[in-house]
């Protein structure tokens, strides 16, 4: 995955619909949210392997908006968003260390 051609691409996509005056953090916060929305819609009432039946286009659609929208936000509010993921991940490798977590989907 090359981060900063997506990044490029999104930018570009926006401003040659000139978006960007619509995209406030508040408003692309709401955006996501309501694209995760849509994706838990496509699992509702599926029993956990019925998964299997949802058309796997309608899924990476929902997918790519989700991941279109957390883009934009990130660059609204300029954050590096492979560091702060590496960052993160660095914070849940101390909170959930393997011997204590291994198997186990308990919240710490």
């Amino acid at each position: 995955m090359n981060i900063s051609k997506i990044q490029d691409a999104v930018t570009q996509f926006v401003n040659e619909r000139d978006w960007d005056q619509f995209h406030s953090p508040k408003n692309l916060s709401m955006a996501l949210a309501v694209e995760a929305a849509e994706l838990m819609e496509l699992f509702q009432w599926q029993t956990d392997n019925d998964f299997k039946n949802i058309d796997q286009t309608k899924i990476s659609d929902e997918v790519s908006d989700i991941f279109f929208y957390l883009i934009r936000l990130s660059q609204k509010l300029n954050i590096d968003l492979e560091k702060s993921f590496f960052d993160k991940l660095k914070k849940n490798i101390i909170k959930y260390p393997v011997n204590i977590s291994k198997g186990s989907n308990a919240k710490r």
